[in-house]
């Protein structure tokens, strides 16, 4: 991850060797390929995604769960943005690869799902799938990378835009959330 990240592109078996400290020939008695070893390094990503601190923070009023929602979303994309662009750049993209990256958007569809549900509850279930399509693209990599990168806005001006967004598509619980 480091690599992609300075790099912005897949390294080669010879940069992760050398960055690793090891021959190639190690590399390769780990993973049998470099689809392997990306496959890897998404499952790292998805397992640290399955566990953060959003999905326990359920039972918070709208505005805490908005907040802790956005903040988690953002440091999930800022921390993985590297490797969604290198893993959606890849025209060679394996059939396990392309498994994954829909596993990631399932999971995080399922997110949105859980941590809105009271907001999501009061909607007729078109009104519903329609405001979780639009919630799910609103925070998706690309989403985000276009705010950062293209927009160049800051973190927390990314974070604030998102809570604003996110506000305005999700109906009112009631008036105390």
């Amino acid at each position: 991850m480091t690599l992609v990240r300075e790099r912005g592109r897949a390294p080669t078996a010879a940069e992760i060797a050398e960055h690793a400290g090891y021959s190639v020939r190690s590399v390769f008695e780990r993973f049998a390929d470099l689809n392997e070893l990306r496959l890897a390094v998404v499952d790292q990503a998805i397992v640290e995604g399955r566990s953060d601190a959003a999905l326990q923070a359920l039972d918070l009023d709208r505005a805490n769960r908005l907040r802790i929602q956005v903040d988690s979303r953002a440091h999930n994309r800022e921390r993985w943005l590297p490797l969604w662009r290198v893993m959606a750049m890849q025209p060679e993209r394996s059939p396990e690869l392309a498994a994954r990256m829909e596993t990631i958007r399932e999971l995080g569809m399922r997110r949105i799902e859980a941590v809105f549900a009271p907001e999501l509850a009061t909607l007729d279930e078109k009104e519903r799938r329609n405001t979780l399509i639009a919630i799910q693209a609103l925070t998706e990599f690309e989403s985000w990378d276009r705010m950062r990168d293209m927009f160049d806005l800051s973190f927390d001006e990314a974070c604030a835009t998102w809570v604003m967004a996110l506000d305005s598509l999700l109906p009112p619980t009631s008036a105390v959330s």
